[in-house]
């Protein structure tokens, strides 16, 4: 029996896509490797969005490339997934030993490629082109593999593309445009997801809220994405819902109206601003102000005070100055986000930002990643400190990845929880008291009592 080894670069999308290629993959009687080692296919899925991980992907493969020409010629080598889409027969050309290069719209016909090359049934492949109905094929999931805990939480991808076209991003290039699985479909999964043991879900799109806009539209008031999170919560064994990546703008009064109905939807929210600049989300073409974020945000805390707000920053844009970074900065202290994801600008070929203006030294975006950081993680620490003493509902997920004497889990606005429990609980929603905190971290014991120094480890 072949085996296959798919390692993923990049965010939670393109980690469920290899999920949805790892099943199809075993639906075709291939087994997973635990690693490369040992596979008789390796399969890289890349990301654009950042320059690090396509430099990661490039020098992975370089190295693999070598080993198996060295000692095992016949393992096949290739490319999925974003930077395969951008590159294309460029990466069939220039990086030795990979015969396969598929793009974002033909991860379903991953293993049936690999079965033909790996049968000498055809030569290399390079397939980047569009296929309707590709949105659809993300829907298989492989869960509970021999060794492993249980799954409790799983991503359900709802729409594929993107229409927002931020000057930064390449993401409509790679992965088209916009295009949602019907409601019927993605209710069937989260329903056979639940049968398989899966207690929460997280539902994924490039813009979430951009969900069905165009197929299903508003209907009672209601925008499709607020139609969906409906059906999703009738699915009868699901206890959490989730959503990522949403869009300032997508944030409707339907939305925010439903943070305070949903009982099974997290008061978790990701609200990627990527700058508190009025002049730079306008080069960004983000398409809101900075006091409209900040009213989103007051509206959204107003429905729900426990709110867990996250969001996506940009230091280093083309163009941006010492008083828009202060701006950041200032936007930072006025939210106080809970976590977020700080990224360093770097230029992505084939985007408007990449020739623009006013590109910045290296040492600047350095030196104002390192400040900003450095606020984003003090007011985070606060906001954990805020935790200590209250009590938390965490769906236990599984052993804690730095003791697994310990179980952790997520509480519903999404911080990672630590605590002393069995391994029958895991699936299990625990009402804990948070007796510690880290600046990341929540440590829970027992509302009835319990050491709480002994959860710390």
């Amino acid at each position: 029996m072949p085996s296959v080894y798919i390692k993923t670069y990049g965010c939670q999308m393109n980690e469920r896509d290899s999920e949805a290629v790892a099943a199809s993959f075993v639906d075709r009687g291939f087994s997973l490797a635990p690693s490369e080692a040992v596979a008789d296919v390796v399969l890289l899925n890349t990301c654009s969005v950042r320059d690090q991980a396509e430099r990661k992907a490039l020098g992975k493969m370089g190295t693999l490339a070598a080993e198996v020409r060295r000692h095992r010629p016949g393992v096949l080598l290739g490319f999925l997934g974003c930077m395969a889409q951008s590159r294309g027969e460029e990466l069939l050309a220039t990086v030795p030993g990979v015969r396969m290069v598929l793009g974002t719209q033909k991860f379903h016909r991953a293993a049936e490629y690999a079965a033909d090359l790996l049968a000498g049934r055809r030569g290399p492949v390079c397939d980047v082109g569009e296929e309707p109905g590709s949105e659809r094929a993300i829907r298989d999931h492989v869960l509970n593999q021999p060794g492993q805990t249980r799954a409790v939480s799983a991503f359900v991808s709802i729409m594929q593309g993107c229409n927002q076209h931020c000057t930064f991003c390449i993401v409509p290039t790679t992965r088209g445009h916009e295009r949602s699985r019907p409601i019927a479909e993605i209710v069937a999964e989260c329903r056979e997801l639940v049968g398989r043991g899966v207690r929460e879900v997280t539902l994924l799109g490039q813009i979430v809220t951009s969900y069905g806009r165009r197929e299903i539209g508003v209907r009672d008031g209601k925008s499709a994405f607020v139609q969906l999170l409906e059906a999703v919560s009738e699915v009868e064994g699901l206890e959490r819902i989730r959503f990522t990546s949403p869009h300032p703008r997508g944030y409707g009064a339907d939305l925010v109206e439903a943070f305070g109905r949903l009982p099974k939807l997290c008061e978790n929210a990701h609200l990627p601003v990527q700058s508190g600049s009025d002049r730079m989300l306008r080069a960004m073409h983000r398409g809101y102000t900075r006091e409209r974020y900040l009213e989103l945000v007051t509206r959204l805390r107003a429905v729900c005070p426990e709110l867990g707000v996250s969001t996506d920053l940009i230091v280093g844009f083309p163009g941006e100055t010492e008083d828009d970074f202060e701006a950041t900065l200032g936007l930072a202290q006025a939210v106080r986000f809970d976590s977020a994801f700080v990224f360093k600008y770097s230029p992505r070929r084939n985007t408007p930002a990449a020739t623009m203006p006013g590109q910045l030294p290296r040492e600047v975006i350095e030196e104002r990643h390192a400040r900003l950081l450095g606020v984003i993680n003090e007011i985070s620490g606060e906001r954990y400190l805020r935790m200590q003493g209250r009590m938390v509902e965490v769906l236990a997920e599984g052993p804690s990845r730095r003791n697994p004497d310990r179980l952790e889990g997520r509480s519903r606005c999404n911080k990672i929880v630590v605590f002393a429990g069995a391994a029958p609980e895991i699936g299990r929603c625990v009402n804990l008291r948070v007796a510690w905190t880290t600046a990341t971290t929540l440590y829970g014991a027992r509302p009835d009592g319990g050491d709480p120094a002994s959860a710390r480890s």
